[in-house]
């Protein structure tokens, strides 16, 4: 007799009512066998889905409710009316949690810009050596993979890496760091671009008057505040909805290093879609406030002009 039916077998009656899971010898030690019985239920079996167990009931259920196109709406509205009511009411997690993701990223943000702007008015009015590699490198890692950043500041925070006796992984530290060196690239290869340009016709003016190279980059990054505004934004879109590089070395923790990004991919995992779509719609309206804010503060819409 195999070991399920022996121990079906030696059931009392009194262990009928619950749940028993069994782990069958051999390489596949992820399946799991559940034998429910009731005095008065039936037998249920399970299978091996995707995302593991799942009976055939909840099985075809789950493929009405997710395979029809009315279903998609029905989620969409939803999650408006999770976003609308978790706003009236105030909820205090979403409220720590939106919190979190702000100065976590406006952080990272400030960092990033004291260090991408000075680097691209120094590369748009110096000639050196180096020049033309720095510029295509810093191009080239506007596409770099957060997940790899994620990974080489997780191995350097780590206890057995460098900086581990610092005690900075998993925490919103290190998510700093992440967002920083992710953001680096993207805001000094735009505002190079605005910089080159300017500096295109303030090269002769400047020259004229005999003045040093800071106060060259002063010149440069005073008059083209404006322009820097779009790389300060493009920044900071990419940071508030970075989400691989913050799971790594945030961890997702509640309350610590939660934030909406890795809220949303949570609560997708768990099946929970309307309410990671109104956790979208929050970081999208997030996002699109801070933008609008950032411009009226600069000024960017003068004279009727942008």
């Amino acid at each position: 007799m195999c070991p399920v039916r022996r121990l079906r077998a030696n059931l009392s009656s009194e262990k009928l009512g619950r749940a028993i899971w069994i782990r069958p010898p051999g390489p596949r030690a992820d399946i799991l066998t559940p034998i429910t019985r009731g005095a008065h239920q039936p037998e249920t079996r399970w299978r091996l889905g995707t995302t593991g167990l799942v009976s055939p009931h909840k099985t075809s259920q789950f493929q009405a409710k997710h395979t029809t196109g009315g279903s998609a709406i029905v989620d969409l509205w939803e999650g408006l009316r999770h976003a609308f009511w978790l706003v009236v009411t105030f909820d205090a997690a979403l409220a720590e949690i939106a919190l979190r993701s702000l100065r976590v990223t406006l952080t990272a943000l400030v960092i990033a810009c004291l260090i991408a702007l000075p680097l691209a008015a120094l590369l748009a009015v110096r000639r050196f050596r180096w020049r033309r590699a720095t510029i295509a490198m810093l191009n080239a890692l506007m596409g770099l993979p957060p997940v790899v950043v994620g990974l080489i500041v997780y191995i350097f925070l780590s206890r057995s890496g460098p900086f581990g006796a610092l005690g900075l992984l998993f925490t919103p530290t290190a998510m700093i760091i992440a967002q920083v060196i992710i953001i680096v690239p993207l805001i000094a290869s735009i505002a190079h671009q605005s910089l080159r340009e300017l500096w295109a016709e303030y090269h002769d003016l400047l020259i004229s008057m005999n003045v040093t190279q800071m106060q060259k980059m002063r010149t440069l990054l005073w008059d083209a505040r404006r322009a820097l505004l779009t790389a300060a934004l493009a920044g900071f879109g990419r940071g508030i909805g970075e989400v691989g590089a913050i799971m790594i070395v945030g961890g997702n923790i509640d309350n610590a290093t939660r934030v909406l990004t890795t809220a949303i991919a949570l609560e997708t995992g768990k099946g929970e879609f309307a309410l990671a779509l109104a956790l979208g719609f929050i970081l999208i309206a997030l996002a699109l406030g801070v933008n609008l804010m950032i411009h009226w503060i600069g000024q960017t819409e003068r004279d009727s002009r942008w």
